[in-house]
């Protein structure tokens, strides 16, 4: 029997307010994601998505609707058990990097390992080999000031995967970058969801990044308006 999606939304609503001034951002989202793929979230401005992001990232409850990770219900779960399902099973990378200004990339990747109370020699360990994974072993004492937007954005990456979470959350990576950092950023998402089984859900306006995913899901006015399978997740 196949394995049940590791996302599931039904009928998923959320509204802003009350009364007359009460806002409808999601109208009944229907959506499933299966463990390992990758998944780009696309949409114009206002149409839902960066609602529904906050919802899977658990950073948002729903209004109306069923949201299940790994078979549990999230709309069920207290503050305290939801922020424990984002430490323990979620990564989370922003457009604009998000990194602490006056600390290394190791420290900075180490953050969430000290939020989970390991030890230094762990926290190392566990950081170490995530910038390896995205290549920046030797600029691990850096400061963002002295890395490029793209060794920045790899450094999130790292602290994001450090956990060995099952669900990457990626809003816009790319969106501050050029276009040849951008298609680098792209591979190693690629990578780390091939080769590390990480299932990725990416939100981005841009076509050709979300070549790189299997599954394109299109927002507009608060509901899902189509779902593509798009393929082998590596573009032309």
């Amino acid at each position: 029997m196949a394995a049940d999606p590791i996302i599931q939304l039904r009928g998923v609503t959320k509204t802003y307010g009350a009364g007359a001034t009460a806002f409808q951002a999601l109208k009944g989202i229907d959506l499933h994601v299966e463990a390992g793929d990758f998944v780009a979230v696309m949409g114009p401005s206002g149409s839902g998505k960066s609602t529904a992001m906050n919802i899977l990232g658990c950073l948002d409850v729903p209004t109306g609707g069923s949201f299940r990770f790994k078979g549990v219900s999230v709309e069920r779960l207290d503050r305290d058990q939801r922020a424990l399902l984002r430490r323990r099973y979620l990564g989370f990378v922003f457009q604009g990097f998000n990194l602490l200004a006056r600390t290394s990339a190791l420290e900075n990747v180490e953050l969430p390992l000290l939020y989970r109370g390991e030890d230094k020699a762990k926290r190392r360990e566990l950081a170490m080999a995530a910038l390896d994974k995205v290549g920046l072993t030797q600029w691990w004492d850096h400061t963002p000031a002295e890395l490029s937007g793209g060794q920045q954005q790899r450094v999130a990456i790292a602290r994001a995967i450090v956990t060995s979470p099952d669900v990457l959350l990626a809003d816009e990576p790319t969106g501050n970058l050029d276009t040849r950092t951008s298609v680098e950023i792209m591979e190693l998402l690629t990578g780390l969801n091939r080769d590390a089984g990480i299932t990725v859900l990416m939100v981005t306006h841009e076509p050709e990044m979300a070549e790189y995913a299997r599954t394109i899901v299109h927002f507009r006015d608060g509901l899902v308006e189509k779902v593509e399978q798009v393929g082998a997740g590596v573009p032309a």
